[in-house]
């Protein structure tokens, strides 16, 4: 039966209206998924099914904070308070030591009588020795200490940075996925309107079975894209959890569906002549800084091993004799190694050796935060470059060729099956626009988080 044939008839008006108001008001003309932010103290929610406990919003804002104080960090901030504590360890001179002797003690004669400390004929003694560090070692002991901790703190914000990289790329995938259940869930129930119309279409003979068929199929493989869309926003979650350990249940999580400000058009032209600061300024440049320079300080230290510690020290000795006599006697000592046949040349040639090796990792680090950092530019800029190019080119084209083909189906003059693939371009359209957005947002918000300052 041609559809054509019942085009003046008031029944097939009446089934012409309604497909044209469900074309027009229910799916052509849904809004771009541009996201508003929910209202303050509301949790957004998307009809998911049993969804009967409260929902928790969650903003980047409170993602990254959370992020920047994950056990992750936590373990390095731990190593860092190790490296303060080092600093304590190396500043200071080597202890005194006391030294106290009884000798001469007489195992078959005896000792005599009389008080302890001085009758009894026992030879006793106390001194005390002490180490004088030459050679400026302990300043050099405490400045390789505090540039290694620098270091360790550099690392701390490194860490931060990563952390937070992670949580941020992970929360637009989380609003991406949340995003495309809303999406197609109105595209569910479009066509599940459609089937439904369909069918009573088919029992008014207005169509054939065949199309009423294949509209269920439709209505049922897009219920099928809602169902695995919510299971990709589930695990979206999941994976953003042990990130940020926020209280609650992550699938209860809803994000705060806003996407970032665009900065300037010539942001990118603009931070690409900075490049060398945001390349210095980098956590991980500044580590290997910081231990290029604690090399530099535990080489000088391993020089200062030719410079000889002295030990002073001095000692009391008394002792009774047998005829009343006691004996008072003084001892002054000093102690230093002999360099003979060997001046510490293991100790600076290994010294050596790590400076050197600091320096080539030095500049492995600069080289490779160079490099990731002209790729996170290249990023932004495509990704902006892609973005613009859906939003003002691809989805409005693909809208307009969505309404003009539930028209002409409509009128009759288009078939099911250019109607259904009109449908699919802009279904298919529409989510990429929103990965566009996704991949825009975490590319920018990549290249904030890697040139910012930190301080822990």
């Amino acid at each position: 039966m041609r559809l054509a044939s019942h085009a003046l008839t008031p029944q097939f008006m009446g089934w012409v209206l309604g497909a044209a108001w469900l074309a027009s008001g229910a799916w052509a003309q849904t809004p771009v998924p541009t996201a508003t932010p929910p209202t303050p103290g509301m949790a957004t929610r998307t009809g998911a099914p049993n969804a009967s406990s409260e929902t928790t919003t969650l903003s980047i804002e409170q993602v990254l904070q959370a992020a920047g104080q994950n056990l992750d960090v936590a373990v390095v901030r731990r190593s860092y308070e190790a490296a303060q504590a080092d600093i304590l360890a190396a500043d200071h001179a080597p202890l005194p030591v006391l030294t106290a002797k009884a000798g001469a003690i007489d195992l078959k004669s005896g000792v005599g009588g009389g008080p302890l400390l001085q009758d009894k004929r026992i030879d006793k003694g106390m001194g005390l020795d002490w180490t004088w560090e030459r050679g400026n070692k302990r300043n050099l002991r405490t400045q390789a200490s505090r540039q290694t901790a620098q270091a360790a703190q550099a690392d701390w914000q490194d860490t931060i940075t990563a952390q937070r990289i992670l949580a941020l790329q992970a929360f637009y995938d989380w609003l991406a996925a949340h995003l495309r259940v809303e999406e197609l869930q109105g595209i569910a129930n479009s066509m599940q309107s459609m089937a439904q119309s369909a069918q009573r279409r088919l029992q008014a003979g207005d169509v054939s079975a065949q199309d009423a068929a294949r509209t269920d199929i439709e209505a049922a493989r897009a219920q099928a894209d809602v169902r695995q869309a919510e299971l990709d926003r589930q695990r979206a979650a999941l994976s953003l959890a042990p990130l940020i350990a926020w209280p609650g249940q992550p699938l209860q999580w809803r994000p705060r569906t806003d996407w970032p400000a665009r900065g300037p058009s010539d942001a990118v032209q603009a931070a690409q002549t900075r490049l060398d600061d945001w390349v210095e300024q980098r956590p991980d440049v500044r580590a290997a800084r910081d231990r290029a320079q604690a090399a530099q300080s535990a080489m000088q230290l391993a020089r200062a091993q030719q410079s000889n510690d002295i030990t002073w020290g001095g000692s009391v000795d008394h002792y009774p004799t047998a005829n009343g006599v006691t004996l008072r006697q003084m001892e002054l000592r000093l102690q230093m190694p002999l360099q003979w046949g060997y001046r510490f040349e293991g100790e600076i040639g290994r010294a050596s050796a790590l400076q050197s090796q600091s320096q080539d990792l030095l500049e492995r680090v600069r080289w490779g935060a160079r490099a990731e950092l002209q790729t996170l530019l290249q990023a932004w800029d495509a990704a902006r470059e892609r973005l613009q190019t859906y939003e003002r080119d691809i989805l409005p084209r693909a809208q307009r060729v969505a309404q003009q083909a539930e028209l002409a189906y409509t009128q009759g003059a288009l078939t099911l099956t250019d109607l259904l693939d009109a449908r699919r371009t802009l279904r298919t359209t529409r989510l990429e626009a929103i990965a566009a957005q996704a991949d825009f947002a975490k590319a920018q918000g990549t290249w904030q988080l890697r040139t910012q300052l930190i301080t822990p």
